[in-house]
């Protein structure tokens, strides 16, 4: 089996962005983006997706974090795209269901190939320390434009918002693992009707 690896950097005139992934990795993570929840969370997806994943970033922080974790959704979702190659053999749906403590989070994936967002999640605070909670869907927006994924949030409860946007990413994680993992009684068809993804 071909490494299921990639690199892509994503320069503009407010970030520059580089993301390594490894799809079959064993969870390592490795981040310097200047917005240290949005590290905490990009930790959980790797730590639950079984990915190695290394995202470095420089942006206009200075004015917010909007563009920062805007582009990171964006490169990640264009190196998972570009790791996937043609996703033959892929599980192809992934989901999962998380809670922590009073937080119970649900997310499901689809490497359709069509981008799509649906996200039911009200946050009980705007910020967490100094993080803006609007960013998580800008984020996951940014993903499923550029990786080709249909991606369904539902955090069902919870009172703490750290503990929900948490549940989030974590969720996010292992849905992503399942939905990437390589079936080995679909071989080298493609998990679709249409013949492609």
């Amino acid at each position: 089996m071909a490494p299921r690896r990639a690199t892509v950097n994503r320069d503009t005139l407010e970030t520059r962005i580089e993301v390594a992934i490894d799809l079959d990795g064993s969870g390592r993570g490795e981040f310097a983006t200047g917005v240290p929840f949005l590290e905490h969370m990009l930790d959980q997806i790797a730590r639950h997706g079984l990915v190695d994943l290394r995202v470095n970033a420089a942006g206009d922080t200075h004015i917010d974090d909007h563009h920062t974790v805007e582009d990171i959704g964006i490169t990640l979702g264009q190196a998972v795209k570009q790791a996937l190659g043609e996703r033959k053999g892929i599980n192809r749906y992934g989901h999962a269901y998380v809670p922590l403590d009073e937080a119970l989070s649900r997310v499901v994936i689809d490497f359709s190939g069509r981008p799509g967002l649906v996200a039911e999640v009200s946050f009980t605070r705007a910020r967490v320390g100094s993080f803006d909670v609007d960013l998580v869907f800008e984020f996951f927006q940014g993903f499923v434009n550029h990786a080709g994924a249909t991606l369904h949030i539902d955090n069902l409860r919870g009172a703490n918002t750290h503990h929900q946007v948490e549940t989030i990413f974590k969720a996010f994680g292992r849905a992503l693992r399942m939905a990437v993992a390589l079936d080995p009684r679909v071989g080298e068809a493609t998990p679709s009707t249409k013949g492609s993804l």
